[in-house]
């Protein structure tokens, strides 16, 4: 028997390295799976992995109002209900002291990683309470508790949906749904090559190496390392967490 048999999972960013890892372990615990992204082709390999039985995809941009309600709705009319919303999808942005940042990106990023993650609460939580609650996973980092030079767009979006989670726990209470962040430190994803690569451009290992020595387990993580920490969030082994913040961090929170 598994941890999620017969519940139904949206993955926000669900083409990326920890989207993927997480939806792989939810279906392999008994969930059928939503994945959303924006890139097609992404999400039917991500789909075509995992497997089509118990996993499908929709195209969405995220901080579309519209777009959000379309895979909501999808999700619905696929399964029959939403019992876990994994809000998951990010990017990274520039990194770039503040006087030099582009509005832009910064804009962007904020629009991404907040607007998306607030549009996918609107419209999960209603759909959500009517199948008489579920839990709900924002995925933050360690950038959510921390500052990091260059990083001001980014770090503002993850201690953003710290808040924004501690509030919809309050509200959801009532609705038993429970709302928690995952806040991962560096792990191996194509957003860390390109930090990396934005850090020392054309030498990108020194810049994994200045990463990995401050972490106090000595490496980057694993996306399905974070995936157990979702999975554990998902499932009613956390039935009785809600309104917090579970670092996967390899230890760089109690430095």
């Amino acid at each position: 028997m598994g941890k999620l048999d017969g519940r139904v999972a949206i993955i926000t960013g669900g083409s990326g390295g920890i989207g993927r890892a997480a939806a792989k372990r939810f279906v392999d615990e008994g969930a059928n799976v939503l994945l959303v992204d924006i890139e097609e082709r992404a999400l039917r390999d991500s789909v075509n992995a995992i497997g089509e039985k118990h996993a499908s995809w929709i195209c969405a941009d995220v901080t579309s109002d519209d777009d959000t309600q379309g895979y909501v709705k999808a999700a619905v009319e696929r399964y029959g209900r939403i019992d876990i919303l994994l809000a998951n999808a990010g990017i990274e942005g520039n990194f770039k002291p503040i006087p030099e940042y582009p509005i832009e990106v910064f804009d962007r990023v904020i629009a991404v990683n907040v607007r998306g993650v607030w549009l996918g609460l609107k419209h999960v939580i209603p759909a959500m309470a009517k199948g008489g609650g579920g839990s709900i996973v924002i995925t933050s980092s360690t950038a959510g508790i921390h500052g990091y030079v260059g990083g001001s767009a980014y770090v503002t979006s993850k201690h953003a949906v710290i808040g924004m989670m501690r509030t919809a726990a309050l509200e959801c209470a009532p609705l038993k749904i429970r709302v928690n962040t995952v806040n991962p430190a560096p792990i191996e994803t194509r957003m860390m090559r390109s930090i990396e690569e934005q850090l020392a451009p054309g030498h990108p290992g020194q810049a994994k190496e200045q990463f990995q020595s401050t972490l106090p387990l000595g490496r980057y993580g694993r996306p399905e390392e974070v995936a157990d920490v979702m999975l554990f969030l998902a499932s009613d082994q956390s039935s009785y967490c809600t309104g917090g913040v579970y670092m996967v961090d390899g230890g760089t929170s109690a430095t």
